[in-house]
């Protein structure tokens, strides 16, 4: 046998050792290097709420104020791993929904694990409006709404048309939806989506707080007394930002009355 230097031995077994030390090494700072992108992904990572609907749900421009869209303290009522996207829009219906392309551009970034608020009607179910829909129509449009959450790997909800303040002479309150706010509760059961029945609730705190008083959920202003309104308001289907806020705490808890996973994300500072 070929004697092998103990100076050559310690060269060649060190130098083998170093190596695999070093592989080691390296293999060890990959996978750290991989948990720390995971954790950072896992961090930066939002949960998006796309909501999607009319006047009474969107955020509203300055010269507006104090009308107030429920949608918009709805962007601060979760935690950070939260973003509200809030693509309302005053006078739209689902058809001018579509129509316009606003509902193609959610689609463009809408991802697995967001949510789509789903809540027209209002527009939809006046025949002499531009944004008018037929019942079947609006049904139709609800359920491509669905379907295409759904195929992005998104969550939808379906919300009926929140009241309008309408009391008769007697002081009791219309029902001002009374076949398209139907049409979305047999959609939700039909295609199985989770429903929040806004119109009820709303209804309710309506019937609760009276004619009088619940004008103060709403965009109501006497002449001279908001400088955005010079002449007045007497609005009931918009609400101020009381109503809104109101409205959209309804909203969330609902959200945690259907448990979806969405509802762990409130902020608690709300």
């Amino acid at each position: 046998m070929t004697k092998i230097s103990r100076q050559r031995f310690n060269n060649v077994f060190f130098k083998s050792k170093g190596s695999a030390l070093f592989r080691g090494r390296n293999i060890i700072i990959l996978a750290l290097l991989m948990t720390c992108m995971s954790f950072t992904w896992l961090l930066q990572h939002k949960t998006t709420i796309y909501m999607i609907g009319d006047s009474t749900m969107a955020d509203k421009a300055v010269r507006a104020y104090p009308e107030t869209g429920w949608g918009m303290p709805f962007h601060y009522m979760f935690d950070s791993t939260v973003v509200v996207d809030n693509r309302a829009q005053n006078g739209r219906s689902t058809s001018t929904f579509i129509a316009e392309g606003r509902w193609k551009d959610v689609l463009k970034t809408l991802s697995k694990g967001d949510y789509v608020f789903i809540e027209f009607g209002h527009n939809d179910e006046v025949p002499t409006k531009r944004s008018y829909t037929p019942a079947p129509q609006f049904v139709a449009n609800l359920k491509t709404f669905i379907q295409d959450t759904r195929e992005k790997g998104a969550t939808p909800v379906l919300l009926t048309p929140v009241a309008r303040r309408h009391f008769d002479s007697s002081g009791r309150l219309i029902d001002t939806h009374p076949v398209y706010g139907p049409l979305v509760i047999k959609t939700a059961r039909e295609e199985q989506v989770d429903l929040i029945d806004l119109e009820k609730l709303s209804m309710d705190l309506l019937k609760k707080m009276g004619p009088e008083t619940s004008k103060l959920l709403y965009n109501q202003l006497e002449p001279g007394e908001h400088p955005h309104y010079p002449k007045g308001v007497h609005d009931d289907t918009h609400f101020n930002e009381l109503g809104a806020r109101k409205m959209a705490e309804m909203v969330l808890h609902q959200l945690v009355e259907l448990q979806l996973p969405i509802a762990q994300h409130l902020s608690p500072k709300r």
